[in-house]
């Protein structure tokens, strides 16, 4: 089931600023190099502020648009969001400082504090989303019964990419083995499985578009696929990006209950 975002993360992938650097040499490339080298295009700026949308196709329950704007301090992984649709959800939000995390409802003028596992808005995104977490630290390469790294040289259409395989090393994560589709010639994700530790795949990802700021690629569009529930998905699209910087008054929970008012 979609949980990766974004958001996303997406939302997971959603707010990670991709730099253009070429991926390194194709002859001696190994899957430790292309991960390092997504985590360094994932590298985030100090700030980042953006709207994002949200659009969920479930079976059965038709189609529901969700809008929100996101803050973000890299510093110290803080983030603040605050939901603008559907109409039912407005005003409401979600502070992360530090090790800790709230949510705001806006008809009770209430924070609640809340696990890294709540849901975004009634979304499939999750707070977790949005961590800074290396993915180095949480998978490590696959390797075939030869001892011998899945990677492989393929095209995905027209595009050169990298194929490669990881599994994970610890123990929370939201799928424990991944398949990721990289461009050869500037490193930037195009397509991305996730599997059950059964070996179910359980969600597609395609990274849509990509725009520039500050000389740096963005995803501003996303497509989840959800494996298991057919006929689940979800469309992640950002606007408005900016990544001037914030003023510390943003990550408080006064500033949430101003901005909700």
């Amino acid at each position: 089931m979609f949980k990766q975002s974004v958001i996303i993360l997406t939302l997971i992938a959603l707010f990670k600023i991709f730099g253009i650097e070429p991926a390194v040499a194709q002859s001696q490339v190994t899957i430790i190099d292309l991960m390092k080298k997504i985590e360094e295009l994932q590298e985030m700026t100090a700030y980042i502020r953006a709207k994002v949308d949200l659009i969920q196709t479930k079976t059965g329950q038709g189609t529901k648009r969700i809008e929100m704007l996101y803050y973000r301090r890299d510093a110290d992984d803080s983030f603040l969001i605050v939901m603008i649709a559907p109409e039912i959800d407005k005003g409401n939000g979600y502070l992360r400082v530090g090790d800790n995390f709230w949510m705001y409802r806006r008809n009770t003028r209430t924070f609640q504090h809340v696990n890294r596992d709540e849901s975004i808005g009634g979304s499939d995104a999750h707070a977790d989303d949005f961590e800074k977490r290396k993915l180095t630290e949480l998978y490590s390469p696959s390797k075939d019964a030869a001892g011998k790294e899945i990677l492989t040289l393929e095209k995905l259409g027209a595009v050169p990419v990298f194929r490669f395989e990881v599994t994970a090393k610890v123990n929370d994560v939201d799928y424990p083995k991944k398949i990721y589709w990289v461009m050869q010639d500037k490193g930037l994700p195009l397509k991305e499985q996730s599997f059950s530790a059964s070996g179910t795949l359980m969600q597609t990802a395609y990274f849509i578009n990509y725009t520039t700021i500050e000389k740096r690629y963005v995803p501003v569009k996303q497509l989840y696929i959800d494996e298991f529930e057919k006929g689940n998905k979800t469309i992640v699209e950002i606007s408005g990006m900016s990544t001037e910087k914030l003023d510390d008054s943003f990550f408080t929970k006064a500033y949430l209950e101003n901005l909700s008012k």
